[in-house]
């Protein structure tokens, strides 16, 4: 290296160290931290108590009973079916409003997130009056088919599939975004066409987009709990989700309930240390 390069590096340091070293390192002002770790308070310990309450000793007992383990299986099932149906169509989705340049394509994103603001029983009365008996679909699917959606297992993946697709064609969309297009159309001056270039070239792309959607819309999709108590019920071995499960457990006997939301919360825990490397982590 010669002189003037290390004289430029030195510079570079110099201008770079200090103020790397002001950002990291400077002290929070007290209007700023006491409301701060009040928030993070806030936000803590009522997990903390969660796990203080909960009952170790007859927590074996409690995970292994009948019920339990009814719910638990139900609520994997479904949850995965769930996720499933929303790559099968939230991926299509999400490629057409990024990639795509239509009329109203503002008011149809809008729609597709409003799932993620809207009450989720609300989303149950919703998807009631359009695929109940009585509903506006539901009473074709009845009178043509003889299908009922409603307080059935498929209704729960209904449910949960409306309430966690929103997340999956976010995560998609924002990948698709960011990945850079010329691919494809290299791909297709080539002679592919553009399905093709979808699928052979634009899903290897987006892959980390579409799995870290994945995990949030079975996330979500396993912790779902109005849409679901409204569209499918509360029945024990068909549409008792393990949510439900905690909020009829938690009328009855609070440490059942305590012990079944502690495996809601590894879930959780496991779900936020699947996605760190991807949005936890400073760049």
């Amino acid at each position: 290296m010669t002189q003037l390069d290390k004289q430029g590096a030195a510079a570079d340091t110099l201008r770079s160290g200090p103020r790397r070293r002001r950002t990291r390192g400077r002290a929070a002002p007290l209007p700023l931290l006491l409301p701060a770790l009040v928030g993070l308070a806030f936000l803590v310990v009522p997990l903390l108590a969660l796990l203080v309450r909960a009952p170790w000793r007859d927590l074996p007992s409690q995970l292994t009973s009948t019920e339990v383990w009814q719910a638990l299986q139900l609520s994997l099932l479904c949850a995965t079916s769930a996720t499933l149906v929303s790559l099968l169509l939230g991926v299509p989705l999400a490629w057409l409003l990024a990639r795509t340049e239509f009329r109203g394509r503002g008011l149809v994103r809008a729609l597709v997130t409003l799932p993620l603001v809207l009450p989720p029983v609300v989303g149950g009365v919703a998807l009631l009056t359009a695929l109940g008996r009585n509903g506006i679909v539901g009473t074709y699917l009845d009178q043509w088919f003889g299908l009922t959606l409603p307080f059935t297992t498929t209704g729960v993946i209904i449910a949960e599939a409306f309430v966690a697709m929103p997340f999956l064609v976010i995560s998609v969309e924002g990948t698709l975004r960011a990945a850079d297009p010329r691919y494809e159309e290299a791909a297709m001056t080539l002679g592919a066409s553009r399905f093709t270039a979808f699928r052979r070239v634009t899903l290897p792309l987006i892959a980390p987009g579409i799995a870290a959607g994945s995990v949030l819309a079975w996330a979500r999709a396993l912790g779902e709990f109005g849409a679901t108590i409204t569209f499918a019920g509360n029945f024990p071995g068909r549409t008792q989700t393990m949510p439900l499960a905690v909020y009829l457990a938690m009328q009855s006997d609070p440490a059942a309930a305590i012990a079944l939301s502690l495996v809601l919360l590894a879930v959780s825990i496991t779900v936020l240390a699947g996605l760190r490397d991807r949005w936890m982590t400073a760049s």
